[in-house]
């Protein structure tokens, strides 16, 4: 059914998100009357979703049968889709349908979130409600004040968005597709609940293979021949067995070895890119010990107070007309951390811009209402991130870091021993971020570089070395963490995608510290350890589980693939109805083909005290 037009009269009703964005944009507006679950003023009203006020149906509203479950319903696969709203979410719905159809109201505005899962709330609600009346979308990265003006002065037409509407539900039929009916399959056939995802599955089964690895791993000692030559150490290649070692030690001990080589090169490393909201989620873990659940939830809390800018955002680049904004932001953003006040900084900002990389949103960075706000006033977690965000603002767009590395050989009857001697000559971004560190106390991850190599020439003799040897083993993989976990979906089989892919890794940076935190609340893995960084470990369960699953539906390289055709369905290159096909024809090649792993029960025993 074909939209209204609107005759550009009557009362614009725009539908938020949350209710503290209504509030924020009715204020903008001018619209303070409060009414029952909206806010009016002359010419508009505000209203909101309380997120998903529209749900996909759970499968006994197909068909009551189907609220047991049992394999010889399986596949479920719904045509048409039908659609509910929560008992606690259908006062707020009905509220907005009402102001829909008021005939007092000619055009009604999205101003849920700019984003892909912001277009679905709104869709699900307005074609639930029955509505046809023209439709525009306010499309902003910052709550700001101004932000929010200029974002009304240029609303668009909101079919521009129809893709993305159909990319997000596509996603979300995906994941009830697999997650109903794969849960369903392999929980009646092991006689527990087993819970199954689309993009959780793959996530768990990444942890699972690296405890493995780690279990698998078997350490093997190696041996470095130490010379000492009073200002300095030089040492030899690793050696498998002592033995060896031991004679070379022996053979120099003492004696007098010759400066072969000394190489000085001269090199860089640039700044830091700004953040993406991955790459924040992984500093704040790293750094601070917050999950990605933890910090997204602060981030959003900073949005809405307009001190940042959209946190869900995968760019890590600012566009060209925010070049000379940066600039004011550096300034404030080093006002705003007292630890940078000794810290030289200059801003380029022309080295975080880059329009090719920015579709949606830019990358976060503070906003200029950093210096109307209380930050005291702020929970400790959202002024933690709120730093985070505003130092790297100044690390991306300071000087890049600049150092000599030299490398000394030595040579004792045609063996060769180095050593690499590193000294700062410019430390540019570092110096940045070294005091940020210092501040939060935290130990350097690299050693401090020396000040100078040793003065040596080339042919210059060593006397009375004095020989060791350094003991050592190798290392297996480490345990993951939220941050490194975070990394490794964010280029999950990276390497076998094409390289025009739309989207590589596993899920989205908006939807990775759900899958996370759903991960933790099944059981299936387990967060451990005192430090700030948690190891994330899978339960017994959790191995029991992928023990058992086919390799479809753990493969990380699948999944990446359907995160790629999903962006390509957002971009209008891959239909919407193909992607669903796809997905319904694994699902019923799965339940068709699967055979249940002989004793496949008796691996889940050990937990079966555990509540799922």
């Amino acid at each position: 059914m074909k939209r209204e037009t609107s005759n550009g009269q009557g009362i614009m009703l725009v539908i938020t998100e949350k209710p503290s964005v209504a509030q924020t944009i009715a204020t903008v507006l001018g619209a303070v009357d409060r009414n029952a679950g909206y806010l009016q003023g002359k010419d508009v009203i505000v209203s909101w979703c309380v997120g998903h006020l529209v749900e996909l149906a759970p499968a006994d509203q197909y068909d009551p049968s189907l609220s047991k479950w049992r394999f010889e319903d399986l596949p479920i696969l719904p045509e048409p889709w039908k659609f509910i709203i929560p008992e606690d979410r259908q006062k707020q719905f009905h509220i907005i349908r009402q102001l829909m159809h008021d005939p007092r109201v000619s055009r009604i505005i999205c101003a849920t979130d700019a984003g892909r899962e912001g277009e679905l709330i709104f869709r699900l609600v307005y074609n639930q409600s029955g509505c046809r009346k023209p439709v525009q979308r306010l499309w902003i990265s910052s709550m700001e004040d101004r932000a929010i003006r200029e974002g009304f002065a240029q609303l668009r037409d909101d079919s521009q968005y129809e893709n993305l509407y159909q990319a997000a539900l596509c996603r979300a039929q995906a994941d009830w597709i697999i997650g109903i009916n794969a849960t369903r399959l392999f929980s009646v056939l092991y006689r527990q609940t087993l819970n199954v995802g689309r993009v959780m599955t793959p996530t768990l089964a990444m942890i699972v293979n690296r405890e493995a690895a780690i279990e698998r791993f078997k350490s093997t000692p190696f041996y470095t021949v130490v010379l000492d030559a009073g200002a300095f150490q030089v040492s030899s290649d690793p050696f498998k067995d002592r033995v060896t070692a031991e004679q070379i030690r022996s053979a120099c001990d003492g004696k007098t070895a010759t400066v072969t080589r000394i190489e000085q090169i001269d090199k860089s490393e640039k700044p830091p890119r700004l953040y993406d909201l991955t790459t924040l989620q992984r500093d704040a873990n790293r750094l601070l010990g917050f999950t990605a659940q933890q910090t997204l939830d602060y981030a959003q809390s900073l949005y809405e107070k307009k001190l940042i800018t959209y946190p869900r955002t995968d760019s890590r680049y600012l566009t060209a007309d925010l070049a000379e904004k940066a600039k004011e932001l550096v300034k404030l953003s080093i006002a705003l951390m007292p630890c940078l006040a000794a810290v030289k900084c200059d801003c380029h900002p022309g080295q975080v811009v880059d329009d090719h990389q920015v579709n949606d949103h830019h990358a976060m960075i503070p906003t200029m209402a950093i210096t109307q706000t209380d930050l005291s006033a702020l929970l400790a977690g959202e002024r933690a991130i709120l730093q985070l965000i505003a130092v790297r603002l100044v690390c991306a767009t300071a000087e890049a870091y600049h150092f000599s590395e030299t490398t000394i050989t030595v040579d004792f009857g045609g063996q060769a021993f180095t050593s690499k001697v590193k000294s700062n000559t410019q430390p540019g971004w570092k110096a940045i971020d070294e005091a940020f560190n210092s501040s939060l106390k935290i130990k350097k991850e690299d050693p401090k570089p020396d000040s100078l190599p040793p003065p040596l020439q080339q042919g210059q003799c060593l006397t009375a070395l004095i020989a060791s040897i350094k003991e050592g083993k190798t290392s297996p993989p480490k345990h993951f963490t939220e941050d490194t976990l975070l990394a490794a979906m964010d280029t999950a089989s990276a390497d076998d995608m094409p390289e025009n892919a739309a989207r590589r890794g596993l899920g989205t940076p908006a939807t990775r510290a759900g899958i996370l935190e759903k991960l933790i609340k099944t059981g299936l893995v387990d967060r451990h350890g005192e430090k700030k960084a948690k190891h994330l470990l899978p339960t017994h369960k959790g191995i029991a589980l992928i023990t058992v699953l086919p390799e479809q539906l753990q493969s990380a390289q699948l999944t990446a693939a359907w995160e790629d055709r999903l962006k390509q369905v957002e971009q209008g290159n891959l239909a919407a109805e193909n992607f669903i096909r796809d997905i319904k024809i694994l699902i019923q090649d799965l339940v068709q083909t699967y055979q249940a792993v002989k004793d496949g029960q008796s691996l889940f025993i050990q937990n079966a005290k555990h509540k799922t």
